[in-house]
């Protein structure tokens, strides 16, 4: 794949989504080098939709550790179960958080994050990552952002 991205301007965040996806897929599919691969799909989803942040966490002992990401300085270790991370981690589910300060025990990175999507990715059943969405607009994330965010995860499992 090339090293540009094509991005509809004038697209509804759906098709931007629908654009990017495959772009996405064929960029990972034969490379084998995990931290390559998460290093362009971070970067892929920031130049597409102008993310505030976008990275990944993996499941390191009963933490997450900071994987590859774009954006502002992050915080290096989240433990099980805390902050919307690690939420998603414990309950093996995508966390859509519209306003952070409002989810119980957020942890706060960045002061400029408002919103948040938190999508788990799996190995053998057992979450291996998450990818970790802010923006720094309140209700940023939806329903869209969900299913091809996990849309996205589920190409990235078959990689692992």
């Amino acid at each position: 794949m090339a090293e540009n991205l094509f991005i509809p301007e004038a697209a509804t965040k759906a098709e931007k989504y629908e654009a990017v996806l495959p772009q996405i897929e064929a960029l990972i599919t034969d490379e084998p080098d995990l931290y390559a691969n998460l290093s362009n799909i971070a970067a892929a989803l920031r130049e597409a939709f102008g993310f505030f942040w976008v990275g990944f966490y993996l499941v390191k002992g009963e933490q997450l550790v900071l994987g590859p990401f774009q954006g502002p300085i992050a915080c290096t270790r989240i433990n099980f179960g805390k902050g919307v991370c690690g939420t998603a981690w414990k309950e093996k589910q995508t966390q859509l958080v519209p306003d952070v300060d409002a989810f119980p025990g957020h942890i706060a990175c960045s002061s400029a994050s408002k919103s948040e999507i938190v999508v788990p990715v799996f190995k053998n059943g057992e979450v291996a990552m998450v990818l970790d969405v802010d923006s720094d607009v309140l209700a940023d994330f939806d329903e869209t952002d969900q299913k091809f965010l996990e849309k996205l995860m589920g190409i990235l499992e078959k990689t692992l």
